[in-house]
């Protein structure tokens, strides 16, 4: 039995081994906490209800309520409590963020593989696809792509997709070609293995790792270009839950003092991307033990 536990203790004592790593996965597990609770205590969505303080908008934090309680975080120019707004759309932002990652590394890794393993024009035209989007910025792709798509959750989930695949396809090729050079892949096609069970039994499998601590960064850019683009009003539509729709709103107040409105969303923001990347970090250490040192 003790066996058996030593290689996940030692995993664990590896990603365990700073106080960065403890910090992110702790400061992480609160975001999660926060956003996935929050339809369960929460008196009710800011951002589909009428507030009854709107009249009373940009209270300053720890302003008392009218119908008892406190705004912690204060309000802003809607009358909606910061403190589940912010919840609110720290589920957005999670929510855009895996979502059009997890979808990206598939559509990725699928083309990737399948270039390494046909070769010849076929590979040459899928890498030249995923090369010419390459050239552009993530965030120009994104930005054109909203607007012919128009504003919603949907539209930013399916630009950022289309901006992210490219860089999982490049990676995946050309771990998928050093791959198919080794010898248990020309044992396995000795073997008469059929293609499907060449890639998920020895590809995909040798691929997924590298390319998952490289997915779970991408979920902190996803979410900072999502927030980016509905600061400038072309991601999600006001009324939904965002960070950055929580900015934006607060961004003109700030002349007037009232920082508060921008400013907790966008710790919250910081808070999110910093967390991601303390955890994708020790991640990248834990699966290359190489870089550690």
């Amino acid at each position: 039995m003790a066996r058996d536990e030593t290689p996940f203790r030692r995993t664990r004592a590896a990603f365990f081994g700073g106080p960065s790593a403890v910090f992110g996965v702790v400061l992480l597990a609160m975001i999660l906490v926060c956003a996935l609770a929050v339809p369960l205590v929460s008196p009710q969505n800011p951002f589909t209800q009428p507030q009854p303080e709107v009249l009373e908008a940009r209270l300053p934090p720890a302003s008392p309520a009218n119908g008892g309680g406190t705004f912690w975080l204060g309000t802003d120019d809607q009358g909606r409590d910061l403190v589940w707004a912010i919840a609110y759309a720290l589920r957005t932002s999670l929510e855009v963020g895996v979502s059009s990652t997890l979808i990206a590394l598939a559509i990725g890794l699928a083309l990737g593989i399948g270039a390494a393993y046909l070769g010849g024009r076929s590979e040459r035209v899928l890498m030249g696809i995923a090369g010419l989007q390459l050239s552009f910025p993530a965030f120009l792709i994104a930005l054109s792509l909203l607007a012919l798509l128009g504003r919603g959750l949907g539209s930013v989930i399916a630009a950022l997709v289309v901006a992210q695949w490219a860089g999982y396809a490049h990676a995946a090729r050309d771990m998928a070609r050093t791959e198919l050079g080794k010898e248990y892949i020309e044992a396995a096609r000795c073997l008469a293995l059929s293609p499907a069970r060449l890639w998920w039994g020895h590809l995909v499998p040798n691929c997924l790792p590298a390319l998952g601590v490289a997915a779970v960064i991408q979920v902190a850019v996803a979410i900072a270009l999502e927030a980016t683009l509905s600061f400038l009003g072309l991601g999600v539509s006001t009324g939904e839950p965002s960070l950055g729709v929580l900015i934006a709103g607060g961004y003109h107040d700030l002349p007037s003092g009232a920082y508060w409105v921008s400013f907790f969303p966008g710790v919250a923001l910081v808070l999110t991307i910093v967390s991601i990347n303390l955890v994708a970090n020790r991640l990248r250490i834990v699966l290359a033990p190489r870089l550690q040192r």
